[in-house]
C-alpha cells in the first residue's frame, strides 16, 4: 500500500484549526461523530471528490483516483476538525508505519491544544 500524506488536506486541517472550527472531543467519540456513508456520498455529490479528499490525511496512489478507497485517515465531519478523529488516526498511522501521517497528526493535536 502506497499511502502518503495528503499535504492539501493537512493545509485544510490547519486552516480549520486557525479558524476555530474544532470539535474538542475525546478519543472514543469518533465512532459516533464520523460521517455516515450517506453523509459522505451527499458531500461528494455537492462538493466533488476533491473536497472530500481534503478531509483525509492519507492518499493511496495505488487505488483508483476519485474513489473512497484512495483516501484514508479522515479528520472531521465536513464542517469541523474533530480532536477525537486526529487522536484515532494518529494511532492507526503509527500502527501501520505511516510515520509522515502520524507526525502530521501529532502536530495538528499540538496546534489544537495550544488554542
Amino acid at each position: 500500500m502506497a499511502v502518503r500524506l495528503n499535504r492539501k488536506a493537512l493545509t485544510h486541517a490547519r486552516k480549520l484549526i486557525k479558524a476555530g472550527k474544532v470539535q474538542r472531543d475525546v478519543r472514543d467519540d469518533w465512532s459516533e461523530h464520523a460521517p455516515s456513508t450517506e453523509q459522505e456520498n451527499s458531500f461528494i455529490d455537492k462538493h466533488g471528490f476533491g473536497a472530500f479528499a481534503d478531509w483525509h490525511l492519507g492518499h493511496d496512489d495505488d487505488k483508483s483516483e476519485g474513489t473512497k478507497g484512495s483516501v484514508s485517515f479522515p479528520f472531521g465531519d465536513f464542517s469541523k476538525i474533530h480532536r477525537c478523529a486526529v487522536i484515532s488516526l494518529e494511532g492507526r498511522a503509527a500502527q501501520y508505519g505511516h510515520d509522515d501521517i502520524r507526525d502530521a497528526a501529532k502536530k495538528l493535536l499540538e496546534l489544537m491544544d495550544s488554542d
